[in-house]
């Protein structure tokens, strides 16, 4: 086993009517060590609680330096780091699990909001700065992507374990506006690179 660092990333599985999630094709892409960064690839599933509980299960479970969560964002043109993760189930749509969460905190009594600790303006900068769509996103929503971000910032909270979310755009043929796959990969491996452990 690789003695560098460990990070954590994880992908979604497919949801809703799509058959494929882009950022699972994404994980499948990435390179095994990346920069200082061993890399580990871990699909988790599009539930409320459920998907935050498996991340950090996982972290745990390798000892993870970091973990970073890729997702899926339908109709964003760019690979897009969150900067904060906010208190709120607000779902449109069921989760995988046929839950519909409507306006319910995350936790109760915990933080309005948080921000990623892999910071989203630093890894946006270098998305650009090699020629490739990126841009900070300060709103993951409030489906299972947002949940997943705060929870596991949560739960690490005061730790040195640190966390990020990433979302990249649907894959073509998904949905209209579309990357493809080896240019959010491409994307997502510079925003690593740029993160010393």
């Amino acid at each position: 086993m690789s003695a560098l660092p460990c990070l954590l990333v994880t992908a979604f599985e497919p949801f809703g009517a799509d058959t494929v999630n882009a950022s699972a094709e994404v994980l499948r892409l990435l390179p095994d060590e990346i920069g200082p960064w061993r890399i580990e690839k871990r699909l988790i599933p599009v539930v409320f609680g459920k998907g935050a509980e498996t991340v950090i299960r996982y972290a745990e479970e390798i000892r993870a330096r970091a973990a970073l969560c890729l997702g899926q964002a339908s109709g964003r043109a760019s690979v897009t780091p969150e900067q904060v993760a906010i208190n709120l189930r607000d779902a449109s749509i069921p989760d995988n699990a046929g839950n519909r969460p409507r306006n319910e905190p995350i936790a109760a009594g915990g933080p309005d909001a948080l921000f990623a600790t892999l910071p989203a303006a630093e890894m946006a900068d270098a998305i650009r700065a090699a020629g490739l769509p990126g841009m900070r996103s300060l709103s993951a929503g409030t489906f299972v992507c947002n949940d997943v971000l705060y929870s596991v910032l949560l739960h690490f909270r005061g730790s040195a374990v640190r966390a990020g979310f990433i979302h990249v755009p649907a894959l073509p043929g998904q949905h209209g506006i579309f990357l493809p796959a080896t240019v959010s990969a491409a994307a997502v491996e510079t925003a690593v690179r740029s993160q010393l452990p």
